[in-house]
């Protein structure tokens, strides 16, 4: 039988969202691939709170959640950073690890690795 329940709902809503995105970010602080990157935001209180604003916005829209998305267009967001491959996939681990961390199950978190890939072409070597 087909799940009818959008991968939002799967997420847990905007409070699953909330916690997956924390442990997302704190995920990549902890990764030595792309901590170099996030670091940074551990002294910019403000900027560090901009960005998990827009990873959570960015999840709840993208996974049919009514939550507008406030933040840059991936190309634009990722340009000029030039993310390689190993970092890419570096973040998709992080993204995979808190979506275990979170107890979601292997079709939302296949659901969840398919959009992801699918924004890899904004996000590399932009």
């Amino acid at each position: 039988m087909e799940n009818n329940t959008s991968i939002y709902e799967r997420l847990g809503g905007i409070k699953g969202i909330e916690a997956i995105a924390d442990d997302i970010v704190e995920g990549h602080m902890n990764n030595p691939d792309v901590k170099a990157r996030f670091l940074p935001l551990k002294d910019n209180p403000e900027h560090l709170a901009e960005v998990r604003k827009h990873v959570i916005e960015f999840l709840a829209a993208g996974s049919g959640g009514s939550e507008a998305y406030t933040g840059k267009d991936m190309t634009t967001a990722h340009k000029g950073m030039n993310i390689n491959n190993g970092e890419y996939l570096s973040v998709i681990d992080d993204i995979m690890k808190a979506l275990d961390k979170n107890n979601i199950d292997e079709q939302t978190k296949k659901d969840v690795l398919f959009i992801a890939y699918s924004l890899k072409g904004m996000m590399v070597h932009v």
